[in-house]
């Protein structure tokens, strides 16, 4: 099977992050929102809970033999698992069973999310307070405890809904900062030295592989200048961005990576209630991507199969009613662009 065909029943997927606390309400959304085949539903993250239910904190919670505690500036690590590290695996173990109970019977893909290895160094911090990214040493173990907890997380993941065929997306929102040396320090007044970025691609690669030879795996960035080339090399099937940060330079990576096969999860639909006026017109939200493909040359009639529609960015900052609203948005914009690629 191709990577093009594993995608060909997700028209539409969320990013991740949803409003509120509640595990329930939130998984009954993102089931009932992509049903009978209009996307691919994904295990929510629910933020507004507190530490530990933050993309970080929940990622620290899978670490394996490394630990985390909440320090006014952020995540820091810690020599054993304490209250923070119990919480953020307990939020998690919440959000699993209320996913495994919307999803009785199902079969098809089903995404999980977790924070990829160079977000996670650039985010968590050493005993003294600077970042791991400042220690080469201290990436590596962070990567490979990284690697050891999602295999982990996949097995039960699969365990709990062996229909599904689980999808990973990586969150790698800081890794254009990490290539290009923008990292700040702990005092603001420095940045962290770019990572090499053959470094960088081989902890990717070895993240990525955790999935297993018929696994999948994407990469999520909804920062600028994401490095499409970079991502395809290290063994990502697709990668999700939003698409209103796509500049003319980033363009031939994009007609290369179609071509390819890598999938793009397109954040076409705004992720905030700020737009709403944005979700009255589903063939509006996705016209820019008729018009890229124009513009590259590209088939139309391979829109369905490469692109996936998704909102901008995480749901966490918008009201649950549109939070619904912007789901059920993708999976109508999807449908437009099927049904009318040119």
């Amino acid at each position: 099977m191709s990577e093009k065909n594993k995608f060909s029943g997700c028209p539409a997927t969320g990013i991740g992050s949803m409003p509120g606390g509640d595990a329930r309400e939130a998984a009954k959304t993102v089931t009932g929102s992509f049903a009978d085949g209009q996307g691919m539903p994904h295990l929510a993250e629910l933020p507004a809970r507190g530490p530990g239910a933050d993309m970080i904190g929940r990622t620290i919670g899978m670490l394996v033999e490394l630990y985390g505690h909440v320090e006014p500036s952020g995540w820091r690590i810690s020599d054993r698992p304490g209250r923070d590290t119990r919480r953020a695996r307990s939020w998690l173990g919440e959000d699993l069973d209320a996913l495994e109970e919307f999803t009785q019977g199902y079969e098809g893909l089903l995404k999980v999310q977790a924070v990829g290895p160079w977000t996670l160094a650039a985010a968590l911090e050493l005993r003294g307070g600077e970042a791991m990214l400042a220690d080469a040493g201290a990436c590596r173990d962070l990567a490979g405890s990284l690697a050891e907890g999602l295999r982990a997380h996949l097995a039960e993941v699969r365990r709990r809904m062996p229909g599904a065929e689980v999808v990973l997306q990586l969150d790698e929102p800081s890794l254009t900062a990490v290539l290009l040396g923008r990292v700040r320090s702990a005092s603001g007044y420095r940045t962290y030295r770019a990572v090499d970025r053959q470094v960088v691609e081989s902890a990717l690669r070895d993240t990525l592989a955790v999935v297993g030879e018929d696994g999948t795996a994407i990469v999520h960035s909804c920062a600028p200048e994401v490095p499409f080339a970079l991502l395809r090399r290290a063994g990502a099937a697709g990668i999700s961005f939003d698409f209103s940060l796509l500049t003319e330079r980033e363009e031939e990576a994009i007609g290369e990576a179609v071509e390819g096969g890598t999938q793009l999860f397109l954040g076409v639909v705004p992720s905030t209630d700020a737009a709403t006026t944005a979700l009255s017109d589903p063939g509006g939200s996705v016209m820019g991507v008729r018009t890229l493909w124009s513009r590259l040359g590209l088939n139309p009639g391979t829109l369905a199969e490469s692109v996936t529609v998704t909102p901008s960015c995480g749901l966490a900052g918008a009201s649950p009613a549109y939070a619904r609203a912007a789901l059920a948005h993708s999976a109508r914009a999807a449908r437009s662009l099927a049904d009318n690629p040119e």
